[in-house]
């Protein structure tokens, strides 16, 4: 079969023939792959950068960890792979699929449960979100973050608050149901003046965090208490675009009702991520079928895939390979 491999990291994938994979065990199939996305933890796994990142393999591997795909039976279903995914065919865990409505197409649906699980997972389980809550998604014009926009006004928040550097697709959140916009642009004391402002006038809640360093710093010497009484926030880390380290008074812990938490490969558990799949991902299939939920994405050929692993895609889409 033709498939995307990865011989060394940091290098770049390359397509060619490799060994088709067999199921090993019953809770495994072998199905036909339609669409992977292409995310940046991918990459990160790829170049041996992220925290769950394998081993090398002498002859290669293959890449891409999840995507749509078809049963024996032609079922259209989104699938995790236990091999790689980037390939005419793959092996994907049965415990971890879900059907794909007809109104969705392939590219649609490969995109978004990346960007769901980096999203809603973090807004449900560890932000306990509720209806009429203050949500401030810090980095929100990436495909993940504008997603989040969406998921937050889904699950009833009152008020969504975005930040980042991009004017143009701070201003086009607000048509995706962001309610104020801050620039991370302006110099630090516009910034937390304006975050203190919104703070004072309607408490923020939720705080979605995919940048993490010095916008973490800020956000977090804003919400910093006087000893009065403290509505009660959750700030969940999810990314670190800007920084993995950050200096954090304890004043923080102690002068607000503060929980600080993450959100990602390992937070999660058991129970949580069995709703992933029989709850939340069909519910945000079925809103981008119904146009509910919108995405945008770039569509290429595996073929290509040397070529445009290194591709600059706007921030603010995702790119899907087609097979």
């Amino acid at each position: 079969m033709k498939a995307a491999v990865m011989y060394q990291k940091g290098g770049l994938p390359q397509y060619t023939d490799f060994p088709e994979p067999i199921a090993q065990h019953d809770d495994e199939v072998l199905v036909a792959v339609k669409a992977v996305a292409i995310k940046h933890l991918d990459k990160s796994r790829a170049s041996g950068k992220h925290y769950s990142s394998d081993a090398p393999k002498e002859n290669g591997k293959v890449i891409g960890g999840d995507g749509v795909c078809l049963l024996d039976d032609g079922t259209r279903v989104y699938g995790m792979g236990i091999s790689g995914m980037l390939a005419e065919r793959a092996i994907i865990d049965k415990d971890r699929i879900v059907k794909i409505p007809d109104g969705l197409n392939d590219v649609t649906a490969a995109a978004l449960p990346n960007a769901v699980i980096g999203a809603a997972m973090g807004l449900k389980f560890k932000a306990d979100i509720q209806p009429g809550d203050v949500v401030l998604i810090n980095g929100a014009t990436g495909f993940t973050g504008r997603v989040a926009v969406q998921i937050a006004k889904h699950y009833g928040a009152k008020k969504v608050v975005v930040t980042g550097r991009n004017q143009a697709s701070l201003e086009d959140l607000l048509s995706l149901g962001a309610d104020e916009i801050v620039s991370v642009l302006q110099d630090d004391e516009s910034f937390k003046a304006q975050l203190v402002a919104i703070h004072t006038s309607t408490p923020i809640d939720v705080i979605i965090d995919y940048l993490w360093g010095h916008t973490a710093e800020m956000i977090l010497a804003c919400i910093k208490g006087n000893g009065s009484f403290t509505n009660r926030m959750r700030y969940v880390s999810i990314g670190a675009m800007t920084g993995d380290l950050i200096q954090l008074s304890a004043a923080n812990l102690r002068s607000v009702d503060l929980q600080l938490t993450g959100s990602g490969l390992g937070a999660w558990s058991k129970p949580q991520v069995g709703q992933l799949f029989s709850q939340i991902l069909p519910e945000m299939f079925a809103l981008a079928a119904a146009g509910k939920l919108k995405v945008e994405t770039i569509a290429v050929k595996l073929e290509n895939i040397a070529e445009l692993w290194d591709l600059e895609v706007d921030s603010g889409k995702r790119l899907v390979v087609t097979i």
